[in-house]
């Protein structure tokens, strides 16, 4: 035995202020989402409250998944490059993008059937972007209608996504509804000449709607709040397309026009006068067809890794567009966030702004609204400390030289920064 020092028995008074047992409560949203320090804690609490159709539709993507699994590992695979003894009590995250000055430097991503996810859908998600002064941009597979988000979050940024249907006509009603509902920036989806083959979605047979059998009502069984919610609220619907009855899959084929060239963006550029930013931007030379077109942004992006199964990840192509395009448009990009520091580390690599998708939505499905919430304090929290660490005050402080490629990826190209 260690005869190093005395020992003693306990004695009350000095062990009563070490207990600490709290009055026991029930369990409750709040309480729940407390405990989820990171973007991935809010997944393990969606994946428990959502039934697996709507929630594989989130967390899926195409084929092998392997373009979402590069996109994240691309982040991981970078390390920041600190300065230190810098003073660093007082810093900020704003940013000014498209002449709008933003309280973060990340939007809300459009999403579509975001009501399947969480009853309360896309009104909570622009609730939650206008209490943290960021924009949110609602999908033309919405589930709630541009008129109903913006009266949901009024002194919010409303931004509009289309995807170009076959039928022209119809296109255009919509982005005339937003520009109406004071919309100011139309997003053009340009990478769904087809839908992605996302395999979880055809092996649930997944409908919007959720189809009520048997493999639903029994996976529903530990899942009852979604359900309760489900069946006593509005039917969800897409608002854009009432009363389809097949499958997203079958949708979205049916949707996306395969004819559509940069002769349309051109068409686009000259019916709409407010900023246009075309999404889903692959390659330098489409970007900067782009810029010749008239796009005031681009966002670099495969789609979350929804449509090709080996599609380039947007944070490997930033710095050669920003190289070939500097300022000639603003340059963003999504995919892959999953962490305050990846959205750091993508402004510190040239992007101008950036936007998440799955991880609001995992607090969507956590929780609703205080989700989403969730999701954006979490994130902000990150990045606040992210920036301090760098030894930097601002966003615009962040240049490459504060991001380096792990010599393991180095062979993939060479980034400011990389010796």
């Amino acid at each position: 035995m260690d005869t190093n020092f005395k020992r003693q028995f306990p004695r009350w008074r000095e062990l009563a202020p070490l207990l600490k047992f709290g009055r026991p409560t029930l369990p409750n949203r709040q309480k729940r989402l407390s405990k989820a320090l990171t973007i991935w804690d809010l997944r393990v609490i969606a994946k428990k409250r959502t039934p697996s159709g709507p929630f594989d539709y989130t967390d899926g993507a195409a084929e092998s998944e392997a373009t979402l699994e590069r996109a994240r590992r691309a982040y991981l695979d970078l390390e920041f490059r600190p300065n230190i003894l810098r003073d660093v009590q007082n810093v900020s995250l704003e940013c000014q993008v498209l002449g709008e000055k933003f309280a973060m430097p990340v939007g809300m991503a459009p999403t579509g059937f975001t009501r399947m996810m969480h009853s309360e859908g896309e009104s909570a998600v622009a609730r939650a972007a206008q209490k943290f002064g960021i924009p949110y941009t609602l999908s033309t597979l919405g589930t709630t209608s541009i008129e109903d988000v913006v009266t949901a979050a009024p002194d919010g940024v409303n931004w509009f996504q289309l995807y170009m249907w076959k039928d022209r006509d119809a296109s255009m009603q919509l982005v005339n509804r937003a520009k109406a509902s004071g919309v100011k920036n139309l997003i053009l989806t340009v990478d769904v000449p087809v839908a992605g083959a996302r395999l979880r979605d055809s092996r649930n047979g997944l409908t919007v709607p959720p189809s009520l059998n048997l493999k639903t009502l029994t996976n529903a069984i530990p899942k009852p709040e979604w359900w309760i919610n489900f069946l006593t609220t509005p039917a969800i619907s897409f608002v854009s397309m009432k009363n389809w009855n097949g499958t997203v899959a079958e949708l979205l084929d049916f949707m996306f026009d395969p004819t559509m060239t940069f002769e349309d963006l051109k068409w686009i550029r000259s019916q709409w006068d407010g900023k246009l930013t075309v999404k889903g931007i692959q390659t330098v030379e489409d970007a900067k067809l782009c810029a010749k077109h008239g796009a005031d942004a681009i966002i670099l992006s495969n789609h979350g890794g929804r449509q090709s199964d080996r599609a380039p990840v947007p944070l490997h192509l930033l710095v050669d567009v920003k190289r070939e395009l500097k300022r000639d448009l603003e340059i963003h990009l999504d995919t892959g966030i999953m962490h305050g520091g990846d959205i750091l580390a993508a402004i510190a690599l040239g992007a101008d702004f950036t936007y998440i998708g799955r991880a609001y939505l995992y607090g969507l499905m956590a929780g609703g609204q205080e989700g989403v919430e969730r999701a954006l304090t979490i994130l902000r929290s990150e990045m606040l400390r992210g920036i301090k660490l760098l030894g930097v005050t601002s966003i615009e402080e962040l240049e490459p030289k504060h991001v380096r490629l792990l010599p393991t990826y180095a062979g993939l190209g060479r980034l400011p920064g990389v010796k």
